[in-house]
């Protein structure tokens, strides 16, 4: 098989990141040329593991560290929010989490025609939650990389995405919904006008998405999977299992207490990682 060049464009987080690293690495070990599309604050972890990345604005220019501070500021303004539920945060953590994505998908389109064009991509793989007009307009397949919950494609008979409703709750879902849709009206609003101008038609209310009609790659367990009204096609969604990248060899440094006990690893991901008084208590515990 001729050598393709497959893009991959995650989300500026760690587990979007790191999950297409390890896809990446599967790409490249099948003779393939893997390559990064990237917030200019995650080149250099693409580039650590060997792979061509070509940054991409995701939100007004600014340097490293005010970036950083950025982040820093809005992780730490919402810690209080996480301790809510998943109801009560849609009013706040919710609402500015879907705010500075639709403005990263507008910045976005500032930058991908020109990259595009300068990768000459065969295939793009896309890990996020909005539609960036310039990558389903380029011509050339694209796959949407769901890292976190199957429930990013909707369906009637399931709990919406971020709700943390059970699978049987319908009361619940229907409520969550509805409240959902209320707050993410204007941002909603916003977004497809945004689709507008860049010839793609508006989504339903509560929809920044789509399933791609070439190929869907989910990191959820399929074991774990929903019952839904309308079941994936299996010729287009594909379930991963899981997804282990290779790392460098890594040294257990020697602590200064406890050093002969049992090693535990604990990460709560770039948003959990934020919350220092429940890892404290996790440790205590």
């Amino acid at each position: 098989m001729a050598q393709k060049t497959i893009a991959f464009f995650p989300e500026a987080a760690y587990g979007p990141a790191l999950n297409s690293v390890g896809i990446a690495q599967a790409v490249e070990a099948r003779g393939h040329k893997a390559v990064f599309l990237s917030d200019p604050g995650f080149v250099d972890v693409y580039k650590g593991y060997g792979f061509e990345a070509h940054p991409v604005n995701l939100s007004e220019p600014m340097p490293p560290e005010q970036m950083a501070k950025f982040w820093e500021d809005f992780i730490n303004g919402h810690i209080p929010n996480f301790r809510k539920s998943p109801y009560d945060q849609v009013d706040n953590y919710v609402k500015d989490c879907w705010t500075a994505i639709v403005d990263s998908a507008k910045w976005a389109q500032k930058d991908l025609p020109r990259v595009l064009s300068a990768i000459k991509p065969d295939v793009i793989c896309v890990d996020n939650v909005i539609l960036f007009p310039a990558i389903k307009q380029y011509g050339k397949p694209w796959v949407r990389v769901i890292s976190c919950s199957e429930n990013e494609i909707e369906d009637e008979d399931i709990p919406p995405h971020l709700s943390g409703c059970g699978e049987n709750d319908h009361a619940g879902h229907q409520r969550y919904r509805d409240h959902f849709n209320a707050v993410i009206k204007p941002i909603h609003d916003d977004f497809n006008a945004f689709l507008t101008a860049n010839h793609e038609a508006p989504y339903p209310i509560g929809q920044f998405f789509e399933a791609s009609p070439y190929l869907n790659l989910l990191l959820y367990p399929e074991a774990a999977k929903f019952k839904r009204r309308h079941p994936l096609d299996p010729a287009k969604f594909q379930y991963l299992e899981g997804c282990v990248r290779h790392e460098k060899p890594y040294t257990v440094p020697t602590f200064s207490r406890n050093n002969d006990g049992p090693l535990l690893y604990v990460s709560f991901g770039s948003l959990g990682a934020g919350d220092v008084d429940l890892l404290k208590r996790i440790i205590a515990t």
